[in-house]
């Protein structure tokens, strides 16, 4: 954010750039704890089954929201490009 937008166009943009970091940053922590999960899940705890089927669920649960964000965003920047230029 450089400066204090003065139009409608201007403002728009402003809030849809925040919204990209934030996606962006919540994706990024989406990952990480993905990827500990699975470390935890499947190397850390290999032969406990029921910590490997935890594993199976959360892997589901990322993959989902991985979908989900990677759509929102997508939906933003397609939003942005459609209205905005």
């Amino acid at each position: 954010m450089s400066e204090t937008p003065t139009t409608y166009s201007g403002f728009v943009n402003e809030i849809l750039t925040i919204i990209n970091i934030v996606i962006a940053a919540l994706l990024a922590f989406t990952f990480v704890y993905f990827i500990w999960k699975m470390i935890d899940s499947w190397i850390l705890s290999a032969g406990d089954e029921t910590k490997r089927a935890d594993g199976k669920k959360y892997a589901l649960a990322a993959i989902v929201a991985f979908v989900l964000m990677i759509s929102t965003w997508g939906i933003v920047n397609m939003i942005k490009a459609s209205f905005f230029g």
